[in-house]
């Protein structure tokens, strides 16, 4: 256990009065202890052997707490960024691949979803346990082995000659995936300061908005030009390149006192997770088991209810929900999961839309779609000091209702629309989800104490992946209702049915805002840097 700060400056013989009087934070008492002890060092002022010999000693462990200069958190930031959009981008690349990856192993390509699943569940059920590995072993160990098995896995995925080896090679990528994401996250939060996290953060959030987006044009620009076996082997020199810079720049911090493995809150967390993920994954398909479906949805939430009674009650839990006492983290644990909601029907229905409503092939629709991935883009540089003018509290309500007449206006789009127009709709709401994205995120972790963090990152990771895999049914069950009310249900959706879904969904984001008036004024001050005035 490392001595209080004070400790350490009654080594020093004469130290100044005026230094002495700058130790207001622990990161500058600690630089400064640092300081006095070298300075010490090179003019041999220690009073004896015993003296010189533990200030050597407590040497490391002080400069091992010390916070990264801003450009190396930076550096970190971006390099967990390249591994997080690896790991989105693996998740929806595939997509456009299927029918060819169909051919070479002999099958049908709907049969090949078993492999998109088994991936997502495997997320689903490793992510609420990251946080105790990284506090057990270390975030560089668990993230840079993390790095290692994504990209092993990936090669055999690139290596399959059958659906079941192929499965088997993403289920392995997917325990990959899930610690590389909530640990990457937690290693950010703990090498930045809390006024630099915002800039941090803009990095580590552009991931999953742009990958969606981009995913399927470069999986398709692939599969057409090269092969699919690339989509995969693509991942070994970045994965390579990745693990090396993560080895030499990130701290491998962890807790000193791990607490026991919660086995029953892993069991039922994950039983929850991946019954309720498979339900969501079964609405996506085209002829839906109902039955079956409601029976995986309830069996997810009612599992997902013990597990909270479990949380609420065991001494050392899984995951600690004494972050959601923290409104900063609660809103984006409620309102926050369905603006993640809202989002992630975007990449799915508007491409639909494009190809089905209004008779564009998927090169068009992906032109289309570069305009929100423009939007989502340039907001980053614009982030930090919009946040800093206004405060958390007014983005996120004035943003978010922008964000829902922004889904409104998808709803208005018609086949002689413009382009242009659609490009410059589709260009703003990027710009919105963008920096609604971006804050929620960094307005999560504002008031977390560390001791806390890894918990929190946990249970976070695992909300934002559930609510991001209900996107896609929320557009899905849109989609279907709007048919219903069309009285077309089984037939092929119409533009109408397309603008009723888009209506639906901006009352979902409107109904996300709500939560964002019960913050303070203040609510993430230290971050943003933004002061309130009173008069």
């Amino acid at each position: 256990m490392p001595l209080p700060e004070t400790h350490y400056i009654p080594l020093l013989r004469k130290p100044r009065l005026a230094e002495a009087g700058l130790l207001e934070t622990p990161s500058r008492r600690k630089e400064l202890n640092v300081r006095f002890i070298l300075r010490s060092l090179y003019w041999r002022e220690f009073r004896s052997k015993a003296t010189l010999s533990f200030a050597i000693g407590m040497l490391p462990e002080i400069m091992s707490e010390l916070p990264l200069s801003s450009t190396k958190s930076t550096s970190i930031a971006i390099l967990v960024a390249a591994a997080f959009f690896m790991e989105n981008l693996d998740g929806t690349i595939i997509a456009t691949a299927l029918p060819q990856m169909g051919r070479s192993f002999h099958v049908n390509p709907v049969d090949l979803n078993i492999g998109m699943t088994a991936y997502l569940l495997m997320l689903a059920v490793f992510i609420p346990i990251s946080g105790w590995f990284a506090d057990r072993f270390g975030a560089r160990t668990v993230f840079v082995s993390a790095i290692v098995v994504f990209t092993l896995s990936s090669i055999l995925c690139g290596l399959s000659n059958g659906l079941w080896q192929f499965t088997a090679a993403r289920v392995i990528q997917g325990i990959g995936g899930a610690m590389m994401v909530p640990v990457g996250r937690l290693v950010v939060l703990r090498t930045t300061e809390k006024h630099n996290l915002i800039h941090s953060i803009t990095y580590i959030t552009w991931p999953g908005l742009v990958a969606p987006v981009v995913g399927p044009p470069v999986g398709g620009f692939i599969t057409t030009y090269v092969s699919w076996h690339w989509i995969f082997f693509l991942n070994v020199p970045l994965g390579v390149l990745a693990g090396t810079l993560a080895a030499m720049w990130i701290p491998n911090s962890r807790e000193d006192q791990v607490k026991p493995f919660d086995w029953l809150g892993f069991a039922l967390c994950g039983t929850a997770c991946v019954t309720f993920m498979y339900g969501l994954e079964l609405i996506g398909r085209q002829n839906t088991p109902w039955r079956t479906t409601s029976l995986f949805l309830a069996c997810g939430s009612v599992l997902g209810a013990l597990a909270i009674l479990h949380f609420r009650r065991a001494p050392a839990p899984l995951i600690n929900l004494i972050s959601l006492k923290m409104k900063t983290f609660a809103i984006t644990i409620g309102g926050g999961s369905l603006f993640r909601i809202a989002i992630s029907v975007s990449p799915f229905l508007l491409p639909l839309m494009f190809q089905v409503g209004f008779g564009l092939n998927a090169f068009q629709s992906g032109l289309l779609m570069l305009g929100l991935f423009a939007g989502n883009l340039g907001m980053k540089t614009v982030t930090t000091p919009v946040l800093r003018r206004f405060g958390f509290r007014k983005v996120l309500i004035v943003n978010g209702i922008l964000t829902a007449l922004l889904m409104l206006g998808c709803a208005a789009l018609t086949p002689h629309t413009p382009r242009i127009v659609i490009l410059a709709v589709l260009f703003v709401n990027g710009l919105c989800r963008s920096m609604q994205f971006t804050s929620l995120s960094t307005i999560a972790f504002a008031d977390i104490p560390k001791s806390q963090l890894s918990s929190a990152t946990s249970f976070s990771s695992m909300v934002t992946q559930l609510s991001m895999g209900t996107g896609v049914a929320a557009g899905a069950i849109a989609l279907r209702f709007a048919a219903l009310l069309d009285r077309n249900p089984g037939g092929t959706p119409s533009v109408t049915d397309f603008h009723v879904a888009f209506v639906l969904v901006s009352i979902l984001t409107l109904l996300a805002v709500i939560d964002c008036f019960t913050l303070e004024p203040q609510a993430g001050a230290e971050v943003s840097g933004h002061r309130v005035s009173y008069t």
